[in-house]
């Protein structure tokens, strides 16, 4: 038997977002949270808890900072996935955008979390809840949440996906 595309980090689902021809490419994508995986917090994200907030977009954080419009990078476009959610990101053009987007491509930062409210949990099992923003941190809650494709555009104009691939 072949290879199962759904275990391959960077797979894109045929009706994923980035299929469509006049689609804007993101600079970076990969997962803002994995179901049923423990998370730091004792929590674990449920498969669905999120599908109502497919195709939505929220801010791109640095760190979870609420308090300083600085700390807003850009914008993240999410994706249901039956794997967890799954998550665009576009840096806006500010400096610590370009800080950021410069600290992603060089894989400094690998990690991504989300800050959720409303949720419904159970005995810490999310079923249910808001996404509001996702972040770029240092070390993440969810262990499934991390950056797996990075787009670069050389000085020539020609756009390069670099893809860290691995059967799990």
């Amino acid at each position: 038997m072949g290879e199962n595309p759904l275990l391959v980090f960077g797979y894109l689902p045929e009706n994923s977002l980035m299929h469509s021809a006049d689609a804007v490419q993101p600079d970076f994508s990969g997962w803002a949270t994995k179901v049923n995986m423990k998370c730091s917090d004792g929590r674990t994200i449920l498969p669905g808890a999120f599908a109502h907030q497919d195709k939505n977009q929220v801010p791109l954080v640095w760190q979870h900072g609420h308090g300083e419009p600085s700390n807003v990078l850009g914008h993240a476009i999410l994706e249901n996935r039956d794997e967890g959610v799954y998550a665009y990101g576009y840096f806006n053009d500010t400096d610590q955008a370009q800080n950021a987007k410069t600290l992603v491509q060089h894989k400094d930062i690998t990690f991504l979390s989300i800050f959720a409210n409303q949720l419904v949990e159970k005995a810490k099992q999310v079923s249910h809840g808001f996404i509001r923003e996702l972040s770029l941190v240092l070390a993440g809650a969810n262990p499934g949440a991390l950056i797996d494709n990075i787009e670069l555009q050389h000085a020539d104009g020609d756009l390069v996906t670099i893809e860290d691939e691995a059967v799990i």
